[in-house]
């Protein structure tokens, strides 16, 4: 397995991973409701390459991508030394140690970018992401109180976060 920065050729594969993992239903995107064209997400992909302060990893296995980790910078100066994170993975591919791998990476990228605070939101119930989250030295900060609608219910997320 590669962990390695995204480039512009990886957005078809990255855009069937993205919506292989709304599958889940744990992300903000519901199933089915991605509507991102390959040309969206091929330019996606440049805006965070060309962000100092931003990047798209992907976890490589022989060209098949079976994860994502997105590190979204802040371009004002309060806030510049944070960092937003999307985390996917396939759902084949749970549970094998990529998640681990690329927050590691992501983690190795933020010390690298001289960057103190890393945050992510995570619905409350999804245990097999917070389990990760909490293994790699995330804490919970606070409960987004019905903070999405999802299959006719509101659910609430964590608001998590570690500092370097």
């Amino acid at each position: 397995m590669n962990i390695r920065k995204a480039v512009p050729d990886d957005a078809e594969n990255l855009l069937k991973l993205l919506n292989s993992v709304d599958e889940s239903n744990f992300m903000l995107f519901g199933p089915g409701e991605r509507k991102t064209s390959i040309q969206e997400q091929r330019e996606r992909i440049k805006r965070l390459n060309d962000d100092e302060i931003s990047e798209a990893l992907v976890a490589d296995n022989n060209g098949d991508l079976e994860g994502y980790l997105f590190i979204i910078g802040n371009m004002p100066q309060r806030i510049r030394h944070s960092i937003y994170l999307v985390a996917g993975v396939s759902e084949r591919s749970r549970g094998k140690g990529i998640g681990t791998m690329l927050f590691e990476a992501m983690e190795n990228w933020a010390k690298q970018h001289k960057i103190h605070r890393m945050e992510l939101t995570v619905l409350a119930h999804n245990q097999a992401a917070l389990s990760l989250y909490r293994k790699m030295g995330f804490e919970v900060e606070g409960t987004k109180r019905d903070s999405l609608y999802i299959d006719g219910k509101y659910v609430d997320e964590y608001y998590m976060s570690k500092l370097l």
